[in-house]
């Protein structure tokens, strides 16, 4: 697949997106709205890439969020987030960026070089698993600008304590969240040195991908659904993920593998 404003490949069923406008430190306008929109939508058919990794192009910034200098343009009209007639017609500026928004319910790795902040917080709302630079720093600058971060701070509310989102959307330009912060309060996964990111990325993305499809997209499936479920719904839908998440062949492989006595070399994290 071809993007003017991602990078796209694929390797050992592994689908690498790179958000590519490093200029503007991976900002999105329209257009890349519209290619993230394609790109998950894309992903949800091609039986050839069971799980992604998501990054921005550079070393300055995953994605700072929304250009500006698009969206305050008065002679464009395309860009997602333009106000309707009425509040009631208000279009989500972010609803294209995440992959879960698209219904594409394969395992998302988010590797996450430099900056990121804003409306990037769309899309580490929607991913998996956070792996961060040691330089990567979070934060949103909204209020400073005199903007409400709203869609932001819900996505990060289901990642970070509350008193945390609080405390980052409120101090605005004022403050960042190191990646070593953001670790201790478990939006990051793992830190990993900069030169070494995509290694550590490409490991448990290729890791999640060798392992049976089925099954792995039904456990994520669960566990986003019970996140949003009362836990009494969520374990009676349980049964439900358990019956779709699972097939004969997989069982068949599961259990010749089991009895075989062979168990994977594991690193302890």
């Amino acid at each position: 697949m071809s993007y003017e404003t991602l990078l796209y490949e694929e390797k050992n069923a592994v689908a690498w997106i790179t958000l590519n406008r490093p200029d503007l430190h991976n900002a999105f306008n329209s257009l890349m709205q519209q290619e993230m929109r394609d790109v998950w939508r894309s992903l949800r058919a091609n039986d050839s890439v069971n799980a992604v990794v998501l990054t921005g192009a550079g070393e300055k910034a995953f994605c700072t969020g929304i250009d500006r200098r698009e969206a305050m343009d008065p002679s464009r009209d395309s860009m997602v987030g333009s106000p309707g007639a009425t509040p009631f017609m208000f279009d989500d500026p972010g609803e294209w960026l995440g992959p879960k928004s698209n219904d594409m319910w394969k395992p998302v790795i988010g590797a996450i070089n430099g900056m990121a902040a804003a409306g990037a917080f769309y899309m580490l709302g929607e991913v998996d698993i956070i792996i961060a630079a040691e330089s990567a720093t979070f934060f949103d600058p909204h209020v400073s600008y005199g903007m409400t971060s709203s869609f932001e701070s819900m996505h990060m509310l289901q990642r970070m304590p509350l008193g945390e989102v609080i405390r980052m959307q409120l101090m605005g330009n004022f403050e960042r969240l190191s990646a070593k912060r953001a670790y201790e309060i478990g939006l990051v996964s793992e830190i990993a040195p900069d030169d070494k990111l995509r290694d550590a990325a490409a490991w448990v993305a290729e890791t999640i991908a060798a392992q049976p499809p089925l099954a792995v997209q039904g456990t994520l499936r669960a566990i986003w659904a019970a996140q949003e479920m009362s836990r009494r719904d969520a374990l009676a839908a349980g049964y439900a993920f358990v019956k779709m998440g699972t097939d004969e062949e997989s069982l068949r492989e599961g259990q010749k593998l089991f009895s075989s006595g062979e168990r994977p070399k594991w690193r302890l994290r």
